[in-house]
């Protein structure tokens, strides 16, 4: 019986370590915009690198999880674990779409630039 606790535990830590990286991943992210937004690229380019960071802790904890099952050792499934997944997926393709918008804010920049270099 105490295993299946530890287990069930471990599953709960693993989950909120998904969480807790994959909202600093989002977090991260979202200031990336704010910064590309207000044109200081190198402020979004270092948040995204520690949004990509963040990201990377996330992945590492469902990893384990995904080990865990493959081993016959998984933790019971739960809202969690769901939710756990849910807030990993959404900073991910967060992170993605942030990346595209910022490419986006950047080529305006250009075009801002070469218009009034030719004024």
């Amino acid at each position: 019986m105490a295993d299946t606790e530890n287990q069930k535990l471990d599953g709960e830590m693993i989950a909120m370590s998904i969480i807790a990286s994959a909202g600093d991943a989002r977090s991260y992210a979202f200031g990336a915009l704010a910064a590309a937004k207000e044109g200081n690229f190198e402020e979004a380019d270092r948040m995204l690198a520690q949004a990509k960071e963040a990201g990377a802790g996330a992945h590492k904890a469902q990893t384990e999880l995904l080990f865990a099952e493959a081993n016959g050792n998984a933790p019971e499934m739960g809202v969690l674990q769901v939710h756990a997944q849910d807030h990993f997926m959404t900073a991910m393709l967060a992170e993605e779409l942030i990346k595209e918008i910022i490419d986006v804010y950047r080529q305006l920049e250009d075009l801002r630039m070469s218009k009034g270099e030719r004024q």
